[in-house]
């Protein structure tokens, strides 16, 4: 399975980065492809390309604010969660992923 994931807080400081590194440990150990995006104070970092959202199984927004460039994601199977959920239960988010892709 390969997952495509955005994170992004208000700040785009500490929360952005922690759930990114938290999704891509959990996947990890989940056997899961990932390749995240942040969308933080220093920009966009990591972008997702035209090809990796397309190669995805799942689109997995983080954040607690509107994601800049939503609109290429338009087709793609999405997962909304917030940034607590992740940084909470990382695992359970991402087994919510897999059920979805799953169905």
């Amino acid at each position: 399975m390969k997952v495509v994931a955005v994170t992004a807080c208000p700040t785009g400081i500490a929360h952005t980065y922690m759930a990114a590194d938290a999704i891509r440990k959990a996947a990890q150990k989940q056997g899961i492809g990932i390749k995240v995006e942040t969308q933080g104070a220093m920009g966009i970092e990591s972008q997702l390309s035209t090809q990796d959202i397309a190669n995805a199984d799942l689109v997995l927004i983080a954040s607690d604010i509107e994601v800049e460039h939503r609109a290429r994601f338009t087709g793609s199977k999405i997962h909304c969660v917030t940034i607590e959920e992740v940084l909470t239960d990382v695992e359970s988010v991402l087994q919510r992923c897999v059920e979805l892709v799953s169905r």
